[in-house]
C-alpha cells in the first residue's frame, strides 16, 4: 500500500498496487503547473487509487482535451491526471506520494520544451515527445 497527501494535508490517497512508467516530463504545460523544471509522474491503475480524506477538495483543470488535472483547492498541490480516453488508468504526481514507490524514473520526454536554465544530467533516454 502507497500511501500520499497534499502539502496542507487536507487531501490523501492510498494505492493498493504499483506505480509504473515513471518518468520526467519537460512539456511547457507540466512545468507551468508544476512550478518546476518537469513534472515527475507515473501511472496508477485507477480501481487500485482511493481517496482517504478530502476527496471534496479536488478540482479538475482540462490543461489539454481529454486530459484532467486534479489538485487540491486549498494548497493547489498537483495530485493527479484522470484520461477521458482512458479511465482505466491515472497519472499520478510523485512528488505527492508519502511512501516510496520502490520504481525509478526511466526516461526524460518533451526535452524539446525542456527549461532553458534547466540541464539535464543523468543518463536516463531524452525523447523529444511522448
Amino acid at each position: 500500500m502507497l500511501r500520499g497527501s497534499c502539502l496542507c494535508q487536507g487531501v490523501a490517497f492510498e494505492i493498493a498496487g504499483a506505480v509504473t512508467d515513471l518518468l520526467y516530463c519537460h512539456c511547457a504545460m507540466c512545468r507551468k503547473a508544476h512550478g518546476s523544471a518537469f513534472r515527475a509522474r507515473g501511472r496508477v491503475n485507477a480501481a487500485e487509487f482511493r481517496w482517504t480524506r478530502g476527496e471534496d477538495l479536488v478540482r479538475f483543470y482540462e490543461s489539454s482535451p481529454g486530459q484532467h488535472r486534479g489538485f487540491c483547492s486549498v494548497c493547489g498541490s498537483n495530485l493527479l491526471t484522470k484520461f477521458d480516453a482512458d479511465s482505466t488508468s491515472l497519472g499520478l504526481a510523485l512528488g505527492a506520494l508519502d511512501d516510496d514507490p520502490v520504481a525509478r524514473p526511466q526516461r526524460h520526454v518533451h526535452v524539446e520544451s525542456k527549461a532553458p536554465w534547466h540541464q539535464i544530467t543523468d543518463d536516463l533516454p531524452q525523447l523529444g515527445t511522448s
